[in-house]
């Protein structure tokens, strides 16, 4: 295993990241088999688990915890607050309150003193971003937390967010936590570089896009719907709706690449999200041990410039061939009342 300095925090973790979304309701289910498949990660020298307070609403945290007692000072471990966890307008978003609150209740389903690296999930444009610093600043000095960072903001809202903790002397996102595959290449533009700009590490997700690049999902051939994404999205592989005819094209390519390495189409694109160099760490999501063990068997695989090269003829470089689950999308185009000026200030226009 290689490990890489997350940013400039001096926290040395391994380029593959453990991340675990799928274990509990939404996922896997067995606690004891979720550890199970925790500690073969450690024990292949993982040493970097990626959880979130929103994951089977706290059972993630809650296997995660169990997992780590005795072995918690060798795991470096991050986890997310944003999403809500509860009835009422205040029990989610990104205010002093909320994250001075979710914080306590995190580390009691973690089953730990501190949080290596606590993430903001998504941005919240209802909080202005001074707050959110300075109630993650206030963490840090208490000990709660070691270090802090974003996940899924735009690289203006990063700018944006250093230049406040400047500013107000104030501590700054450490670490951003973007979307990124072979089929979602947009990060490349704008986040990429703006993170080695400012020495942030980089965590990223969903290297296998969702499904379609875990070599179960190809051209004309049928769709397991009754597990994995497949099952939580019935329309995601649906070859009749428009846009998922580039997907399969490219996957097609893909596969041929994989198979002239003599890789699996999961290594291929596991290695190439870790060949950026702003990237430090890939997060592998697995709900199987039969899937750890598969995205670990390129843990080694070192992709040359030849098939780099070959990658950007398939999706070009900034490319997104589709858009990755859960990413964040501003409210100024989700909100249509933000588009258009009132129909009097238009009539007098």
């Amino acid at each position: 295993m290689r490990y890489r300095v997350l940013g400039g925090t001096g926290i040395h973790v391994s380029v593959h990241c453990l991340g675990t979304m799928m274990f509990g309701s939404v996922g896997n289910p067995d606690h004891d088999d979720s550890a199970r498949i925790i500690h073969a990660a450690l024990d292949q020298g993982v040493n970097f688990v990626d959880t979130a307070d929103m994951y089977s609403a706290g059972e993630s945290e809650e296997i995660v915890g169990k997992a780590l007692e005795g072995r918690r000072d060798s795991v470096v471990l991050a986890t997310k607050v944003h999403f809500p966890m509860g009835e009422g307008p205040n029990m989610g978003g990104n205010s002093r309150r909320w994250i001075v609150q979710e914080v306590e209740a995190s580390l009691r389903r973690l089953r730990t003193d501190w949080i290596d690296v606590y993430q903001i999930h998504r941005p919240d444009h209802t909080t202005d971003v001074e707050e959110t610093l300075s109630a993650l600043t206030d963490l840090v000095r208490a000990g709660k937390i070691r270090a802090f960072g974003c996940s899924a903001f735009p690289a203006e809202e990063i700018v944006e967010a250093h230049h406040v903790s400047e500013r107000r002397g104030l501590g700054r996102f450490r670490t951003e936590q973007p979307p990124y595959s072979i089929l979602a290449r947009g990060i490349e533009a704008a986040v990429l570089p703006v993170a080695q700009r400012y020495g942030m590490g980089v965590l990223t997700w969903s290297p296998l896009a969702s499904g379609f690049l875990s070599g179960k999902v190809r051209k004309d051939q049928p769709v397991d719907m009754t597990t994995g994404r497949a099952r939580l999205n019935p329309g995601r592989f649906d070859p009749s709706i428009p846009g998922n005819a580039a997907k399969f094209e490219a996957v097609e390519k893909l596969v041929a690449l994989a198979a002239d390495l003599g890789c699996t189409l999961p290594e291929l694109a596991v290695a190439f999200a870790a060949a950026h160099p702003a990237v430090t760490s890939v997060i592998i999501g697995p709900r199987t041990m039969e899937q750890l063990e598969g995205l670990l068997k390129g843990a080694t695989l070192a992709l040359d410039d030849a098939t780099l090269d070959r990658i950007d003829e398939i999706v070009p470089p900034g490319t997104d061939l589709y858009r990755a689950d859960g990413a964040w999308q501003t409210p100024y185009l989700a909100d249509v009342n933000r588009r258009r000026r009132p129909v009097d200030d238009r009539a007098a226009a």
